[in-house]
Order: C-alpha cells, then sequence, then structure tokens
C-alpha cells in the first residue's frame, strides 16, 4: 500500500470509528508499526486534517469531516455493488478486501448492498499472498522466479516478466515473458506451486510488452494456451 493510501485509510478508520483508538489499533488495520501511524498522523495533523487525540490517550476524528463526495449516478453505483459482488469469483481475498474499503467511500446507502446480488461461484480460492505478489509484481513491473507444473505434469523453474492477469470462471491466468522459452507464456495460477519476487525490473517495458503480445500471440487470450 503505498504512503498516500495509508493517509486515506487512516481517515477512513477514524471516520467510522466510534471510539478513540490508538496507534497500535490503527497499526494493525494498516499492518505497519504503531510508531509510523504516529507519522502518518502528524502529516495529517499538519494537512489541518482534523484529528485529535495524543500518544497514549488515543486518536478521533473531528465530527462533520467528510472526504469529497464521489458524484455517482444511480446506476454507476449499481454497477459498483455488483462489480465489487464479482470479486468473489476471483478467488483474490486482497481484492475483495480492498473492494470493501471502496464500498465504506461510496454513499452505499443510496443503493442497499444487499438489493443486488451475485453467485460466488467461481475460481478455487489459492494462496492470498500468491495473488497479492502477481499483482504487485505487474504493478511494479518486477521479475518474478516461479515453479511451475504444466497441464501434463511437467516440474520447471522460471523467471518470468509478468504482464497482465486475467481471471477467467474457473480459474486466473498469468500471461509472461518467459525468458526460458524466450517468448509469451500463459501460467495457470493454480499450478504456480511457488512464486519469489526478484530484485530485478523491468520498468518501462510492459505496455510494449503487452502491445506486442496482442500483436504476435493474440490467441494467448485463451486459459488453454498455458506455459509449457
Amino acid at each position: 500500500m503505498l504512503r498516500t493510501d495509508r493517509l486515506f485509510e487512516i481517515i477512513n478508520i477514524l471516520r467510522s470509528a466510534r471510539s478513540p483508538m490508538s496507534a497500535a489499533q490503527i497499526a494493525t488495520h494498516l499492518e505497519v508499526t504503531p510508531r509510523t501511524v504516529y507519522r502518518y498522523i502528524a502529516t495529517l495533523q499538519s494537512m489541518r486534517i482534523p484529528i485529535e487525540g495524543a500518544v497514549g490517550i488515543g486518536y478521533v476524528m473531528r465530527k462533520g469531516y467528510n472526504l469529497p463526495p464521489l458524484n455517482f449516478s444511480e446506476e454507476e453505483l449499481e454497477s459498483i455493488v455488483v462489480g465489487i459482488g464479482l470479486l468473489a469469483r476471483t478467488g483474490d481475498a486482497s481484492l475483495q478486501s480492498a473492494a470493501q474499503r471502496v464500498l465504506s467511500k461510496i454513499e452505499s446507502s443510496r443503493i442497499p448492498s444487499d438489493s443486488l446480488r451475485v453467485s460466488g461461484w467461481g475460481i478455487s480460492t489459492p494462496a492470498p499472498s500468491q495473488m497479492e505478489t502477481l499483482r504487485s509484481a505487474i504493478r511494479q513491473e518486477q521479475k518474478l522466479q516461479i515453479d511451475y507444473v504444466s497441464l501434463d505434469h511437467k516440474h520447471t523453474r522460471r523467471v518470468i516478466l509478468p504482464i497482465v492477469l486475467t481471471y477467467y470462471v474457473e480459474v486466473a491466468v498469468l500471461s509472461a515473458w518467459c525468458t526460458m522459452r524466450q517468448d509469451f507464456r500463459n501460467f495457470r495460477i493454480d499450478r504456480i506451486e511457488a512464486c519469489l519476487p526478484l530484485d530485478a525490473f523491468f520498468q518501462g517495458e510492459a505496455k510494449a510488452l503487452r502491445a506486442r503480445m496482442e500483436r504476435e500471440q493474440p490467441e494467448l487470450g485463451g486459459a488453454s494456451q498455458t506455459g509449457d
């Protein structure tokens, strides 16, 4: 989570809290140390955000403070609610958690979230940390080392440049440039046995790689074209 995201998250945590929250409680939500929370609180207070409290007492948000409103139409709000519901099918727990935070930031009272329902049937839930690692690597354009089992049960270890994560009905697929094959490959997430971010990046290349993949191998958009 970026520093700016954490600052906004602290605002939302304090806005929804019914009693003062300690730095330790906030730190648990953000998965950081209390000392980091103290710095964030000081930053927000310096920006004239009406947070009151002190170390050892707890923090509260002064009543009446709101973030700028998000002006969605009724239909746009419905699309958000349905889209968030569909995330349950991806098996990506960290995305689902982020989606719930999105709901807390919009005027959800205008569209009761239980009035539009989506079946949760979909991808078997993989390890949440793995999905988060893959998405993070795509964002940061970071190389990964993966241990992969192909459909014919061959085990390989390879270094890849991850560029696209696609959620199908029953499986999630990672598209990447494979350094071993020197070509684009799709990797089924449920067949990645281990995934290790490397201290190596391909920053500035991902967009061109995606365009090249679409141009040279459009068939890789299908889940059947998996890594060999």
